[in-house]
């Protein structure tokens, strides 16, 4: 990766729109990456995530407040979840006093994956910034959004 006007072999018209173009370049530049990164686990960067929400929740939550936690929202969800249980990483569980909600868990084999999961590899994307660049970039695209 370098300059973006000379990978696209472009001219912007603007910094701003420069800027569009780069952050979605950029975005599916580490997509690829994170794709790649995941594929020795079996595991694509949508069902990473959801190991990680339930991970971090520490308890059953519902399939809604998953999908609300995600970084990429799934519309296909369910089909995500179903796959992670075939796996045995995630499991479902019924409310009792509400049939209609669904709760899910992680199981202790996803918990024993994402052990084996380094996250350190994901952060040595963005070995050319510093920190102060990082919190920098934190504040512009929160700005953004």
């Amino acid at each position: 990766m370098g300059n973006l006007s000379e990978e696209l072999n472009a001219n912007f018209t603007s910094e701003k729109l420069k800027a569009i173009i780069n952050i979605k370049f950029t975005s599916h530049w580490l997509e690829a990456i994170a794709n790649d990164w995941m594929k020795p686990y079996n595991l694509t960067i949508q069902q990473f995530n959801v190991l990680r929400i339930l991970r971090g929740a520490k308890k059953p939550i519902t399939v809604q407040e998953v999908k609300k936690r995600m970084v990429e929202r799934a519309p296909n969800a369910t089909r995500l979840m179903d796959k992670l249980c075939k796996k045995t990483l995630i499991e479902r569980l019924r409310c009792d006093t509400d049939r209609r909600v669904v709760y899910v868990k992680i199981t202790s084999e996803g918990l024993e994956l994402l052990s084996q999961i380094d996250d350190k590899q994901h952060v040595d994307t963005l070995k050319n910034i510093s920190d102060e660049d990082a919190k920098l970039l934190n504040v512009i695209l929160d700005k953004i959004r």
